[in-house]
């Protein structure tokens, strides 16, 4: 394990008795709470947490919200926050994000369109002026995709240059079918916009049942070559990564990864580039 603190870019808590998740299914359909986090990442020198959103039913952001503020006091490494908003409704979106913004702890704000059917959604004219009010009121944007989307995500990432953006699981590229283009292309062009960093999260669930370290390291590569360290953050995507692999897991295997860069490197990695972008003090 990293022999420093290391900072979480990227964890979910839910409680299905509190708020209602649409898309929960066994295993994950009951509560995963702070004390369970707490067991499943025994053992690893955890600095400071970031809570991402979990898809709760339309109109319960700010439930959500509260109740993450609810778990930080039984939990005080949730550092910072990144809620829902509806993005889609264009400037409609910006009464929830001026209350978002006064909210403590909300760095930021994820509107998933991943299950969405037509690849470009998030250009359509309304998204892409929520997503771009999300910089009058000092918010970063999560992207979470699947690999499909990624070239309509780099005409997102163009028209909306001033807010900061940063790609959950590294597009959810196709590992389970074996496909690595026209992914890998995209990726490196979408890193090109400094406006960028990338999480290296959710990899192992989207390989297939049979995955080995061997599998997912061509992807994580890619993404690690076209972002550099400096704009590379580590997520555990807890707990739907325990759909594949356990969290001490993955923090080795990202460990593996990464450990022929120089300490400050892997420090960027683990912990110095999510601080800096989620502003945690």
């Amino acid at each position: 394990m990293p022999s420093f603190p290391i900072i979480d870019s990227h964890l979910h808590l839910w409680d299905p008795r509190r708020l209602t998740y649409p898309w929960l299914f066994d295993p994950l359909d009951r509560p995963f709470l702070p004390a369970d986090f707490l067991a499943a990442s025994a053992g690893i020198d955890i600095d400071a947490l970031v809570f991402l959103e979990c898809d709760a039913a339309i109109g319960q952001a700010f439930a959500e919200a509260e109740a993450v503020l609810d778990w930080a006091q039984e939990e005080p490494r949730i550092a910072a926050m990144v809620c829902n908003a509806p993005l889609e409704t264009g400037d409609a979106a910006r009464h929830a994000l001026e209350r978002l913004a006064a909210t403590a702890k909300v760095r930021g704000v994820r509107r998933i369109y991943q299950d969405q059917p037509d690849p470009a959604f998030c250009l359509r004219p309304d998204f892409v002026a929520g997503v771009r009010a999300l910089a009058d009121y000092g918010l970063s944007f999560d992207l979470c995709l699947k690999h499909p989307q990624l070239q309509a995500t780099i005409g997102l990432a163009d028209a909306c240059p001033n807010v900061p953006m940063v790609l959950d699981h590294i597009a959810k590229p196709g590992i389970a079918a074996g496909l690595i283009q026209p992914w890998a292309d995209q990726l490196r062009d979408l890193a090109r916009r400094e406006h960028l960093v990338c999480k290296l999260s959710g990899v192992a669930t989207e390989a297939a049942a049979d995955w080995t370290p061997a599998t997912l390291r061509p992807y994580m590569d890619v993404a690690l070559d076209a972002f550099g360290p400096s704009r590379i953050m580590f997520g555990g995507d807890w707990p739907v990564s325990t759909l594949a692999i356990s969290y001490p897991a993955w923090v080795a295997l990202v460990e593996d990864l990464i450990a022929d860069l120089s300490e400050t490197e892997q420090r960027q990695i683990f912990r110095d580039t999510a601080r800096a972008f989620y502003r945690i003090t």
